[in-house]
Protein backbone atom coordinates (compact mmCIF):
# COMPACT_ATOMS: atom_id res chain seq x y z
CA UNK A 1 0.00 0.00 0.00
CA UNK A 2 2.75 2.10 0.75
CA UNK A 3 4.12 1.90 -2.79
CA UNK A 4 0.99 1.83 -4.59
CA UNK A 5 0.47 5.09 -2.16
CA UNK A 6 3.86 6.98 -3.59
CA UNK A 7 3.12 6.15 -7.09
CA UNK A 8 -0.65 6.94 -7.64
CA UNK A 9 -0.37 9.84 -5.22
CA UNK A 10 -3.68 11.64 -4.19
CA UNK A 11 -5.97 9.14 -5.56
CA UNK A 12 -7.98 8.68 -2.42
CA UNK A 13 -11.22 6.53 -3.70
CA UNK A 14 -8.68 4.45 -5.76
CA UNK A 15 -6.19 3.69 -2.70
CA UNK A 16 -9.06 3.27 -0.25
CA UNK A 17 -10.68 0.58 -2.67
CA UNK A 18 -7.51 -1.45 -3.09
CA UNK A 19 -6.66 -1.24 0.88
CA UNK A 20 -9.76 -2.30 1.67
CA UNK A 21 -9.51 -5.19 -0.34
CA UNK A 22 -6.02 -6.46 0.02
CA UNK A 23 -6.85 -6.48 3.69
CA UNK A 24 -9.78 -8.69 3.62
CA UNK A 25 -7.54 -11.19 1.06
CA UNK A 26 -4.51 -11.49 3.22
CA UNK A 27 -4.80 -14.21 4.61
CA UNK A 28 -5.95 -16.71 2.37
CA UNK A 29 -3.21 -14.66 -0.53
CA UNK A 30 -0.78 -16.27 1.88
CA UNK A 31 -2.36 -19.67 1.52
CA UNK A 32 -1.16 -19.54 -2.30
CA UNK A 33 2.61 -19.14 -3.26
CA UNK A 34 1.85 -19.37 -6.35
CA UNK A 35 0.07 -15.83 -6.26
CA UNK A 36 3.33 -14.49 -4.87
CA UNK A 37 5.62 -16.23 -7.44
CA UNK A 38 3.24 -14.78 -10.40
CA UNK A 39 3.08 -11.22 -8.23
CA UNK A 40 -0.61 -11.09 -8.52
CA UNK A 41 -1.28 -8.26 -5.76
CA UNK A 42 0.98 -6.16 -7.54
CA UNK A 43 -0.45 -6.95 -10.98
CA UNK A 44 -3.91 -7.05 -9.95
CA UNK A 45 -4.00 -3.34 -8.41
CA UNK A 46 -3.03 -1.94 -11.40
CA UNK A 47 -5.30 -1.82 -14.46
CA UNK A 48 -4.36 -2.77 -17.87
CA UNK A 49 -4.45 0.17 -19.69
CA UNK A 50 -6.25 3.98 -19.26
CA UNK A 51 -7.35 5.95 -22.12
CA UNK A 52 -7.50 9.82 -21.24
CA UNK A 53 -8.70 11.90 -24.56
CA UNK A 54 -10.62 15.54 -24.93
CA UNK A 55 -13.70 15.50 -26.36
CA UNK A 56 -14.91 19.28 -28.13
CA UNK A 57 -18.22 19.98 -28.74
CA UNK A 58 -20.27 22.80 -29.76
CA UNK A 59 -22.86 23.90 -27.66
CA UNK A 60 -26.46 25.24 -28.66
CA UNK A 61 -24.73 28.92 -28.54
CA UNK A 62 -22.27 27.86 -30.74
CA UNK A 63 -19.53 27.97 -28.31
CA UNK A 64 -16.92 25.15 -28.42
CA UNK A 65 -16.65 23.75 -25.23
CA UNK A 66 -14.10 21.39 -24.13
CA UNK A 67 -14.26 18.20 -21.27
CA UNK A 68 -11.90 15.06 -20.39
CA UNK A 69 -12.85 11.46 -21.01
CA UNK A 70 -11.33 8.52 -20.14
CA UNK A 71 -11.98 4.57 -20.55
CA UNK A 72 -9.94 2.64 -17.81
CA UNK A 73 -9.73 -1.01 -19.05
CA UNK A 74 -8.80 -2.54 -15.41
CA UNK A 75 -8.73 -6.78 -16.04
CA UNK A 76 -9.81 -8.94 -18.59
CA UNK A 77 -8.45 -12.50 -17.58
CA UNK A 78 -12.18 -13.89 -17.07
CA UNK A 79 -13.62 -11.92 -19.78
CA UNK A 80 -14.00 -8.88 -22.34
CA UNK A 81 -13.78 -5.28 -20.12
CA UNK A 82 -17.29 -4.40 -18.59
CA UNK A 83 -18.21 -1.13 -16.42
CA UNK A 84 -20.37 1.97 -16.71
CA UNK A 85 -19.53 5.29 -18.20
CA UNK A 86 -20.34 8.32 -16.12
CA UNK A 87 -20.74 11.90 -17.03
CA UNK A 88 -20.36 14.09 -13.96
CA UNK A 89 -18.10 17.54 -13.10
CA UNK A 90 -17.11 14.82 -10.19
CA UNK A 91 -15.38 12.27 -12.60
CA UNK A 92 -11.74 11.66 -12.04
CA UNK A 93 -9.15 9.22 -12.82
CA UNK A 94 -9.19 8.10 -8.70
CA UNK A 95 -12.83 7.51 -9.08
CA UNK A 96 -12.73 5.45 -12.24
CA UNK A 97 -9.83 3.18 -10.73
CA UNK A 98 -11.80 2.86 -7.58
CA UNK A 99 -14.62 2.16 -9.83
CA UNK A 100 -13.07 -0.26 -12.52
CA UNK A 101 -11.22 -2.03 -9.64
CA UNK A 102 -14.38 -2.37 -7.58
CA UNK A 103 -16.05 -3.41 -11.03
CA UNK A 104 -13.55 -5.93 -12.07
CA UNK A 105 -14.43 -8.68 -8.30
CA UNK A 106 -18.08 -7.72 -8.82
CA UNK A 107 -18.23 -9.05 -12.19
CA UNK A 108 -16.31 -12.13 -11.08
CA UNK A 109 -19.04 -12.89 -8.42
CA UNK A 110 -21.78 -12.95 -11.00
CA UNK A 111 -19.89 -16.01 -12.72
CA UNK A 112 -20.70 -14.51 -16.23
CA UNK A 113 -17.48 -14.17 -18.60
CA UNK A 114 -16.68 -10.67 -17.51
CA UNK A 115 -13.75 -8.67 -16.99
CA UNK A 116 -13.58 -5.15 -15.11
CA UNK A 117 -13.53 -1.42 -16.71
CA UNK A 118 -15.08 1.71 -16.06
CA UNK A 119 -14.98 5.45 -17.97
CA UNK A 120 -16.89 8.50 -18.11
CA UNK A 121 -16.03 12.45 -18.22
CA UNK A 122 -16.26 15.51 -16.08
CA UNK A 123 -19.02 16.96 -18.67
CA UNK A 124 -22.71 17.07 -17.13
CA UNK A 125 -25.76 16.05 -18.72
CA UNK A 126 -27.65 18.10 -16.10
CA UNK A 127 -29.05 21.10 -17.56
CA UNK A 128 -28.26 20.22 -20.90
CA UNK A 129 -30.34 20.35 -23.93
CA UNK A 130 -30.86 16.93 -25.90
CA UNK A 131 -29.29 18.38 -29.03
CA UNK A 132 -26.31 19.34 -26.48
CA UNK A 133 -25.94 15.88 -24.91
CA UNK A 134 -26.30 14.23 -28.25
CA UNK A 135 -23.20 15.97 -29.70
CA UNK A 136 -21.10 16.23 -26.57
CA UNK A 137 -21.74 11.78 -26.78
CA UNK A 138 -21.16 11.73 -30.46
CA UNK A 139 -18.04 13.60 -30.14
CA UNK A 140 -17.01 10.93 -26.82
CA UNK A 141 -17.40 7.89 -28.72
CA UNK A 142 -15.57 9.43 -31.75
CA UNK A 143 -12.38 9.32 -29.60
CA UNK A 144 -13.77 6.20 -27.93
CA UNK A 145 -14.95 3.32 -30.39
CA UNK A 146 -11.70 2.20 -31.55
CA UNK A 147 -10.96 0.56 -28.83
CA UNK A 148 -14.30 -1.17 -27.66
CA UNK A 149 -16.19 -3.94 -29.32
CA UNK A 150 -18.72 -7.03 -28.32
CA UNK A 151 -15.36 -8.76 -27.43
CA UNK A 152 -13.18 -6.30 -26.36
CA UNK A 153 -14.92 -4.22 -24.02
CA UNK A 154 -18.45 -3.60 -23.29
CA UNK A 155 -19.33 0.01 -21.22
CA UNK A 156 -22.52 0.50 -19.75
CA UNK A 157 -24.71 3.41 -18.36
CA UNK A 158 -23.92 5.22 -14.63
CA UNK A 159 -24.67 8.00 -12.84
CA UNK A 160 -25.48 10.48 -15.75
CA UNK A 161 -25.43 8.49 -18.06
CA UNK A 162 -29.59 6.68 -18.59
CA UNK A 163 -31.30 5.67 -21.63
CA UNK A 164 -30.70 9.10 -23.79
CA UNK A 165 -27.00 9.04 -23.61
CA UNK A 166 -26.80 5.12 -24.43
CA UNK A 167 -28.60 5.79 -27.70
CA UNK A 168 -26.78 8.45 -28.82
CA UNK A 169 -23.36 6.64 -27.77
CA UNK A 170 -24.60 3.85 -29.44
CA UNK A 171 -25.66 5.27 -32.60
CA UNK A 172 -22.47 7.01 -32.83
CA UNK A 173 -21.21 3.66 -32.31
CA UNK A 174 -23.24 1.75 -34.92
CA UNK A 175 -22.10 4.57 -37.65
CA UNK A 176 -18.47 4.14 -37.06
CA UNK A 177 -17.84 1.11 -36.42
CA UNK A 178 -20.53 0.10 -39.00
CA UNK A 179 -22.04 -3.07 -37.34
CA UNK A 180 -24.66 -3.63 -35.40
CA UNK A 181 -23.36 -5.96 -31.72
CA UNK A 182 -24.01 -6.05 -28.16
CA UNK A 183 -20.95 -3.10 -27.43
CA UNK A 184 -23.15 -1.24 -25.40
CA UNK A 185 -25.33 -2.34 -22.62
CA UNK A 186 -28.63 -0.49 -21.12
CA UNK A 187 -29.62 0.07 -25.00
CA UNK A 188 -33.51 0.33 -25.52
CA UNK A 189 -36.00 -2.12 -26.07
CA UNK A 190 -35.92 -0.90 -29.61
CA UNK A 191 -32.22 -1.95 -30.68
CA UNK A 192 -31.34 -5.19 -28.49
CA UNK A 193 -31.82 -4.16 -24.83
CA UNK A 194 -32.94 -5.97 -22.11
CA UNK A 195 -36.05 -5.81 -20.30
CA UNK A 196 -35.82 -4.84 -16.28
CA UNK A 197 -32.25 -3.68 -16.95
CA UNK A 198 -33.06 0.02 -15.62
CA UNK A 199 -34.76 -1.76 -12.42
CA UNK A 200 -31.81 -4.45 -11.73
CA UNK A 201 -29.77 -3.20 -9.73
CA UNK A 202 -32.34 -1.98 -6.96
CA UNK A 203 -33.93 -5.43 -7.86
CA UNK A 204 -31.11 -7.77 -7.05
CA UNK A 205 -30.24 -5.21 -3.84
CA UNK A 206 -33.47 -6.44 -2.35
CA UNK A 207 -33.24 -9.97 -3.53
CA UNK A 208 -29.54 -10.23 -1.85
CA UNK A 209 -30.95 -7.97 1.41
CA UNK A 210 -33.50 -11.12 1.64
CA UNK A 211 -30.92 -13.56 1.50
CA UNK A 212 -29.29 -11.87 4.49
CA UNK A 213 -31.87 -11.07 6.42
CA UNK A 214 -32.82 -15.26 5.95
CA UNK A 215 -29.57 -15.65 7.87
CA UNK A 216 -30.98 -13.92 11.21
CA UNK A 217 -34.19 -16.02 10.59
CA UNK A 218 -36.52 -13.12 9.31
CA UNK A 219 -37.61 -11.68 5.92
CA UNK A 220 -37.99 -8.11 4.68
CA UNK A 221 -41.68 -7.94 5.74
CA UNK A 222 -42.85 -4.75 7.78
CA UNK A 223 -39.06 -4.31 8.04
CA UNK A 224 -38.82 -0.48 8.10
CA UNK A 225 -35.94 1.05 5.61
CA UNK A 226 -33.91 4.06 5.13
CA UNK A 227 -32.60 4.62 1.39
CA UNK A 228 -30.60 7.08 0.50
CA UNK A 229 -30.97 9.01 -3.20
CA UNK A 230 -33.83 8.61 -5.57
CA UNK A 231 -32.41 7.82 -9.03
CA UNK A 232 -32.67 4.16 -11.04
CA UNK A 233 -30.93 2.82 -8.30
CA UNK A 234 -33.19 4.32 -5.20
CA UNK A 235 -36.60 3.44 -7.44
CA UNK A 236 -35.66 -0.17 -8.01
CA UNK A 237 -34.76 -0.84 -4.72
CA UNK A 238 -37.56 0.76 -3.08
CA UNK A 239 -40.35 -0.15 -6.03
CA UNK A 240 -39.05 -3.99 -5.03
CA UNK A 241 -38.94 -3.45 -1.21
CA UNK A 242 -42.66 -2.19 -1.17
CA UNK A 243 -43.40 -5.28 -3.43
CA UNK A 244 -42.18 -7.70 -0.50
CA UNK A 245 -43.66 -5.56 2.15
CA UNK A 246 -41.08 -3.25 3.59
CA UNK A 247 -41.39 0.27 4.49
CA UNK A 248 -39.25 2.72 2.70
CA UNK A 249 -39.77 5.67 5.21
CA UNK A 250 -36.84 7.77 3.26
CA UNK A 251 -35.67 9.45 0.33
CA UNK A 252 -32.54 12.35 -0.51
CA UNK A 253 -30.70 14.35 -2.92
CA UNK A 254 -28.08 16.82 -2.63
CA UNK A 255 -30.72 19.11 -1.25
CA UNK A 256 -31.24 16.72 2.08
CA UNK A 257 -33.97 14.28 2.90
CA UNK A 258 -37.52 13.37 3.30
CA UNK A 259 -38.63 11.68 5.93
CA UNK A 260 -42.13 9.39 5.03
CA UNK A 261 -43.63 7.20 8.05
CA UNK A 262 -46.26 6.10 6.25
CA UNK A 263 -44.06 4.23 4.21
CA UNK A 264 -43.48 4.85 0.05
CA UNK A 265 -46.44 3.39 -1.88
CA UNK A 266 -46.47 2.77 -5.69
CA UNK A 267 -47.78 6.47 -6.36
CA UNK A 268 -44.95 7.53 -4.47
CA UNK A 269 -42.64 5.99 -5.84
CA UNK A 270 -43.11 6.77 -9.38
CA UNK A 271 -43.19 10.60 -8.46
CA UNK A 272 -39.54 9.65 -7.60
CA UNK A 273 -38.94 9.34 -11.26
CA UNK A 274 -40.85 12.88 -11.83
CA UNK A 275 -38.89 14.38 -9.37
CA UNK A 276 -35.86 13.64 -10.76
CA UNK A 277 -36.88 14.57 -13.98
CA UNK A 278 -38.04 18.13 -13.48
CA UNK A 279 -36.90 19.56 -9.91
CA UNK A 280 -32.95 19.71 -10.62
CA UNK A 281 -32.47 16.18 -8.73
CA UNK A 282 -34.51 17.95 -5.74
CA UNK A 283 -36.61 16.28 -3.04
CA UNK A 284 -38.05 18.77 -1.30
CA UNK A 285 -41.53 19.26 -2.99
CA UNK A 286 -42.17 15.56 -1.81
CA UNK A 287 -43.06 17.28 1.30
CA UNK A 288 -46.13 19.76 -0.50
CA UNK A 289 -46.87 16.26 -2.47
CA UNK A 290 -47.35 14.15 0.27
CA UNK A 291 -48.78 15.17 3.49
CA UNK A 292 -47.88 13.31 6.86
CA UNK A 293 -44.12 13.48 4.77
CA UNK A 294 -40.98 16.20 6.23
CA UNK A 295 -38.17 17.63 4.52
CA UNK A 296 -34.58 17.78 6.20
CA UNK A 297 -32.03 20.51 4.24
CA UNK A 298 -28.83 19.90 4.00
CA UNK A 299 -28.97 16.18 6.23
CA UNK A 300 -28.62 12.41 5.57
CA UNK A 301 -31.24 10.10 6.45
CA UNK A 302 -28.89 8.03 8.70
CA UNK A 303 -30.60 9.41 11.97
CA UNK A 304 -33.88 8.18 11.24
CA UNK A 305 -34.43 4.65 13.35
CA UNK A 306 -35.00 2.22 11.01
CA UNK A 307 -34.32 -2.12 10.88
CA UNK A 308 -32.55 -1.79 7.42
CA UNK A 309 -30.42 1.12 6.08
CA UNK A 310 -29.82 0.97 2.02
CA UNK A 311 -26.99 3.68 0.73
CA UNK A 312 -28.30 4.01 -2.94
CA UNK A 313 -26.54 7.12 -4.04
CA UNK A 314 -22.75 7.43 -4.29
CA UNK A 315 -19.04 6.50 -2.57
CA UNK A 316 -18.85 6.85 1.07
CA UNK A 317 -22.39 8.46 1.57
CA UNK A 318 -22.32 6.88 5.39
CA UNK A 319 -19.60 7.92 7.48
CA UNK A 320 -18.78 6.81 11.11
CA UNK A 321 -21.26 8.85 12.87
CA UNK A 322 -23.95 8.02 10.85
CA UNK A 323 -22.99 4.35 11.30
CA UNK A 324 -22.92 5.01 14.68
CA UNK A 325 -26.17 6.89 15.06
CA UNK A 326 -27.46 3.58 13.01
CA UNK A 327 -26.29 1.22 15.63
CA UNK A 328 -27.54 3.14 18.42
CA UNK A 329 -31.20 3.64 16.67
CA UNK A 330 -30.63 -0.52 16.16
CA UNK A 331 -30.18 -1.25 12.77
CA UNK A 332 -30.36 -4.99 12.33
CA UNK A 333 -28.49 -4.98 8.44
CA UNK A 334 -26.53 -2.56 5.96
CA UNK A 335 -26.76 -3.03 2.47
CA UNK A 336 -24.91 -0.77 -0.14
CA UNK A 337 -26.36 -0.48 -3.03
CA UNK A 338 -24.26 1.88 -4.40
CA UNK A 339 -20.64 1.58 -4.83
CA UNK A 340 -18.44 1.95 -1.67
CA UNK A 341 -21.01 3.62 0.16
CA UNK A 342 -19.42 3.23 3.16
CA UNK A 343 -16.68 4.86 5.00
CA UNK A 344 -13.97 2.29 5.94
CA UNK A 345 -14.67 3.67 9.78
CA UNK A 346 -18.74 2.63 9.00
CA UNK A 347 -17.69 -0.17 8.29
CA UNK A 348 -15.47 -0.73 11.28
CA UNK A 349 -18.04 -0.12 13.53
CA UNK A 350 -21.04 -2.70 11.79
CA UNK A 351 -18.19 -5.14 11.62
CA UNK A 352 -17.57 -4.83 15.62
CA UNK A 353 -21.77 -4.58 16.71
CA UNK A 354 -21.95 -7.36 14.69
CA UNK A 355 -24.64 -5.84 12.50
CA UNK A 356 -25.20 -7.62 9.21
CA UNK A 357 -23.24 -5.27 6.47
CA UNK A 358 -23.16 -6.57 2.33
CA UNK A 359 -20.40 -4.58 0.25
CA UNK A 360 -21.50 -3.06 -3.16
CA UNK A 361 -19.45 -5.27 -5.24
CA UNK A 362 -22.04 -8.26 -4.30
CA UNK A 363 -24.95 -6.46 -2.90
CA UNK A 364 -25.41 -4.20 -6.63
CA UNK A 365 -23.96 -6.70 -8.94
CA UNK A 366 -27.61 -7.15 -9.98
CA UNK A 367 -27.24 -4.09 -12.75
CA UNK A 368 -23.88 -5.59 -14.13
CA UNK A 369 -25.16 -8.77 -13.73
CA UNK A 370 -28.27 -8.11 -16.26
CA UNK A 371 -26.16 -6.14 -18.38
CA UNK A 372 -24.23 -9.14 -18.73
CA UNK A 373 -27.54 -11.17 -19.57
CA UNK A 374 -28.33 -8.42 -22.46
CA UNK A 375 -24.87 -9.15 -23.85
CA UNK A 376 -25.77 -12.91 -24.05
CA UNK A 377 -29.26 -11.79 -25.53
CA UNK A 378 -27.34 -9.97 -28.27
CA UNK A 379 -24.71 -12.53 -29.10
CA UNK A 380 -27.78 -14.99 -29.65
CA UNK A 381 -29.91 -12.63 -31.64
CA UNK A 382 -32.80 -13.05 -29.24
CA UNK A 383 -34.88 -11.22 -25.89
CA UNK A 384 -36.09 -12.97 -23.04
CA UNK A 385 -38.97 -11.98 -21.12
CA UNK A 386 -39.28 -10.00 -17.96
CA UNK A 387 -39.78 -13.23 -16.16
CA UNK A 388 -36.81 -15.03 -17.72
CA UNK A 389 -34.37 -12.43 -16.78
CA UNK A 390 -35.75 -12.08 -13.39
CA UNK A 391 -35.13 -15.69 -12.92
CA UNK A 392 -31.98 -15.58 -14.04
CA UNK A 393 -31.72 -12.35 -11.92
CA UNK A 394 -32.51 -14.34 -8.55
CA UNK A 395 -30.21 -16.88 -9.23
CA UNK A 396 -27.15 -14.93 -9.82
CA UNK A 397 -27.80 -13.13 -6.87
CA UNK A 398 -28.08 -16.40 -4.58
CA UNK A 399 -24.89 -17.84 -6.02
CA UNK A 400 -23.05 -14.44 -4.87
CA UNK A 401 -24.85 -14.79 -1.32
CA UNK A 402 -23.57 -18.31 -0.98
CA UNK A 403 -20.12 -17.35 -1.99
CA UNK A 404 -20.09 -14.59 0.96
CA UNK A 405 -21.04 -17.25 3.08
CA UNK A 406 -18.79 -19.77 2.23
CA UNK A 407 -15.90 -17.31 2.77
CA UNK A 408 -17.11 -14.97 4.97
CA UNK A 409 -18.38 -17.14 7.88
CA UNK A 410 -16.43 -16.50 11.24
CA UNK A 411 -15.72 -18.91 14.28
CA UNK A 412 -18.28 -17.50 15.97
CA UNK A 413 -20.98 -18.02 13.08
CA UNK A 414 -21.12 -13.99 12.26
CA UNK A 415 -20.84 -13.56 8.44
CA UNK A 416 -17.96 -11.12 7.27
CA UNK A 417 -19.71 -10.07 3.66
CA UNK A 418 -17.14 -7.75 2.58
CA UNK A 419 -14.48 -10.44 3.27
CA UNK A 420 -16.37 -13.26 1.73
CA UNK A 421 -16.78 -10.93 -1.15
CA UNK A 422 -13.39 -10.26 -1.86
CA UNK A 423 -11.95 -13.03 -1.29
CA UNK A 424 -14.81 -14.76 -3.59
CA UNK A 425 -14.59 -12.32 -6.45
CA UNK A 426 -10.52 -12.13 -5.75
CA UNK A 427 -9.97 -15.76 -5.86
CA UNK A 428 -11.56 -16.22 -9.46
CA UNK A 429 -9.69 -13.30 -11.09
CA UNK A 430 -6.54 -14.46 -9.67
CA UNK A 431 -6.64 -18.32 -10.12
CA UNK A 432 -7.47 -16.98 -14.14
CA UNK A 433 -4.13 -14.39 -13.85
CA UNK A 434 -2.14 -17.73 -12.73
CA UNK A 435 -2.93 -20.01 -15.17
CA UNK A 436 -3.14 -18.01 -18.32
CA UNK A 437 0.69 -16.75 -17.33
CA UNK A 438 2.45 -13.12 -17.02
CA UNK A 439 1.01 -11.05 -19.78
Amino acid sequence: MASLAAKHPGENEYLQAVEEVMTSIEEIYNQHPEFEAAKIAERIVEPDRIFTFRVAWVDDKGQVQVNLGYRVQYNNAIGPYKGGLRFHPSVNLSILKFLGFEQMFKNALTTLPMGGGKGGSDFAPKGKSDAEVMRFCQAFMTELWRYIGPETDVPAGDIGVGGREVGYLYGMYRKLARENTGVITGKGMTYGGSLIRPEATGFGGIYFLNQMLEQLGSDIKGKTIAVSGFGNVAWGAAKKATELGGKVVTISGPDGYIHDPNGLTPEKIEYMLELRATNNDIVSPYEAEFPGSKFYPNQKPWCVPVDIALPCATQNELNGDDAEMLVKNGVRVVAEISNMGCTPDAIETFLHAKVLYGPGKAVNAGGVATSGLEMTQNSMKLNWTAEEVDAKLHQIMSSIHNACVEYGTEADGYINYMKGANIAGFMKVAKSMVEQGVV
